[in-house]
């Protein structure tokens, strides 16, 4: 059994504060809010990095010129989009923690969250023990953002909430005092309500509950853009971490209420091209002493032809690294 790191109350929230910028330190102190904060990194989700075609995961790192990654981990705690020939990377043994804390730490790249993807109303039990797990495995990485889904999928209706609350609140207790803390990705019909978002923040009542943010699934679930940065502004002081895409609606369309994911397939673009304004949802994060990372998530690839995928997901990392 792991022996939990054991801070008192204080301590807590300072140390949350700072692992939860999501950053493997590397010795490098860092206070949310500090007068010389240091740079946002820049990041991508892991599953990009198979895209470059390169040979290895940290060729891939190098080729895109990302300081590091967010890590999808699965049940077992094997991290499948950490691609190498020769290794398989997983958090399931102290020996496993050991070689990714190892690798990353030679290659000179960071972890700035892990990424569950939950079925928490099909099966809370198995799920609170994943996270339990994870975060404990988090804890001695250093990394302190976990990105959840609380996503509506046996739950229906005004049952949903309640439940979220209750499921939620289980996560929170099974980190223990791992300095951990778990962002909720604005995602589906259920957490891209802000009010859904206020009540459940509110009710669950921890620290230890954060926000993934995902701008651009706000502006996917039918909020008029000129709506977009005023919800971007009561949610940026809960958030932990980012996923960064975008969208480029016709002018008709953009400042109208549209049905949830209105053809989306069609009008997803990469960040450099889209509606949504990078360089003020930076200022809307560093104005609330955001202490984390940006992190590219892709989901337009199919709009270019492939061999232009490499060079498309190193323009968005350049714009994210305009801004830091």
């Amino acid at each position: 059994m792991n022996t939990p790191v054991s801070l008192n109350r204080r301590e807590f929230l300072t140390t949350s504060s700072v692992l939860a910028s999501g950053l493997l330190l590397a010795g490098q102190p860092f206070a949310h809010g500090a007068a010389k904060p240091a740079p946002w990194r820049v990041t991508c989700r892991d599953n990009l990095l198979a895209t470059t075609g390169q040979p290895d995961c940290w060729a891939a790192m190098q080729f895109l010129g990302v300081d590091g990654v967010e890590v999808e981990v699965n049940e077992q705690l094997v991290c499948n989009s950490l691609k190498h020939p020769e290794k398989q990377y997983s958090l399931a043994t102290e020996d496993g923690i050991k070689l990714v804390r190892d690798d990353f730490a030679k290659n000179g790249k960071v972890i700035t969250s892990f990424c569950m993807h939950n079925r928490l109303d099909e099966r809370l039990e198995q799920e609170v023990e994943w996270a339990g797990k994870l975060a404990q495995a988090a804890a001695k990485l250093g990394v302190g953002a976990i990105r959840i889904d609380v996503y509506p999928r046996k739950v229906a209706g005004e049952a949903m909430l309640p439940f979220a609350i209750k499921a939620c609140k289980q996560l929170c207790e099974v980190a223990g005092d791992a300095p951990v803390r778990f962002g909720i990705e604005n995602h589906g019909k259920f957490t891209n309500d802000p009010e859904v978002l206020e009540k459940l923040f509110a009710a669950v009542g921890s620290p230890k509950l954060a926000l993934t943010l995902d701008s651009m699934n706000f502006y996917w679930f039918g909020h008029p853009l000129r709506d977009l940065y005023g919800i971007l502004e009561r949610f940026a002081g809960r958030t932990c971490h980012t996923h960064c895409k975008n969208l480029r609606y016709p002018e008709d369309k953009k400042n109208e209420r549209r049905t949830m994911g209105w053809e989306y397939a069609k009008y997803s673009i990469a960040l450099h091209e889209g509606d949504l304004d990078y360089a003020r949802i930076a200022g809307i994060l560093r104005k609330v002493g955001y202490a984390g990372n940006l992190c590219l998530e892709n989901e337009c690839l199919k709009h270019y032809p492939k061999e232009q995928h490499p060079e498309v997901l190193k323009k968005e990392i350049a714009l994210l690294r305009s801004l830091v």
